[in-house]
């Protein structure tokens, strides 16, 4: 996992399908997408892919719900933390390309 959650490509792909039409496809991709924003050890491309797509995926984020269920408060916890996450790498000095 730590190899797949280093690569660009791969979170690129997650980022896509956080756009899906599919609610599902869009839930999934999350909690696949919040192990890359998550990681303590980001590459510094991770990071640089993150900042420079901040504002689109805090909008994304911020309208993403996983529906009605006992999820939740831990889906709205985590989405919170990984919002915040987002907001300290896109203010992280040095990340020009």
């Amino acid at each position: 996992m730590k190899r797949y959650i280093a690569e660009v490509r791969h979170l690129k792909v997650m980022m896509t399908l956080l756009k899906d039409s599919s609610k599902n496809i869009q839930i999934s991709a999350f909690h696949i997408f919040k192990v890359f924003v998550a990681n303590p050890n980001k590459p510094r491309d991770i990071k640089v892919i993150l900042a420079k797509n901040h504002e689109k995926l805090l909008a994304l984020l911020h309208s993403l719900s996983p529906g009605k269920g006992a999820e939740d408060d831990q889906f709205d916890e985590e989405k919170e933390l990984i919002i915040k996450e987002i907001e300290r790498v896109s203010r992280l000095p040095n990340l020009e390309s």
